[in-house]
């Protein structure tokens, strides 16, 4: 298998990405049509049903997911690309996972607190930032979240133990 100049060693090859996110897109088009179509997909005597609409989008999803599927496996011996190496993996796999940790942080510290961790940590770790600029930006952050949702906009954000403590 050959790799272009700039892929390196070793990866995933693009048609392998390209035939998986066909299926995720076929599978998940066909599952809005199947359940459109069962609240009703039709036309009725005051208008369309509630599924009528999603129920097409559903079938365009699906017709591009197989469309996808058809062309890369008919252009199968041509794509010889690799996606993304091992290498350049590395600095992408260092965002996503302090991200889902942030997600979890947020189910156990509330929104406020788990975005000072994550602001912060990031500011110290990848900006290389000092502790003044981190901390400001960080609390910074939080209090401008707390007053455009919760104060003007009337839209609770998850909240944790500190801010039930504090009466928020």
């Amino acid at each position: 298998m050959s790799h272009n100049q700039d892929s390196g060693p070793a990866g995933t090859r693009t048609v392998v990405l390209d035939l998986a996110v066909a299926a995720i897109i076929f599978a998940l088009g066909a599952l809005v049509a199947w359940d459109s179509h069962r609240l009703g997909s039709g036309w009725s005597s005051d208008g369309p049903q509630t599924g009528y609409f999603p129920f097409y989008i559903g079938c365009l999803l699906t017709f591009a997911g197989l469309y996808v599927t058809v062309e890369t496996l008919l252009r199968w011996k041509k794509i010889d690309t690799t996606f993304v190496t091992r290498e350049r993996l590395k600095p992408v796999l260092l965002m996503l996972f302090p991200s889902i940790a942030f997600v979890v942080l947020i189910a156990w510290l509330g929104i406020y607190v788990a975005s000072f961790l994550y602001i912060a940590a990031f500011m110290l770790w990848q900006g290389k930032y000092g502790w003044l600029p981190a901390l400001g930006v960080s609390a910074g952050l939080p209090i401008v979240l707390f007053l455009v949702f919760e104060k003007w906009f009337l839209v609770p954000l998850p909240k944790g133990p500190i801010e039930h403590l504090l009466g928020f």
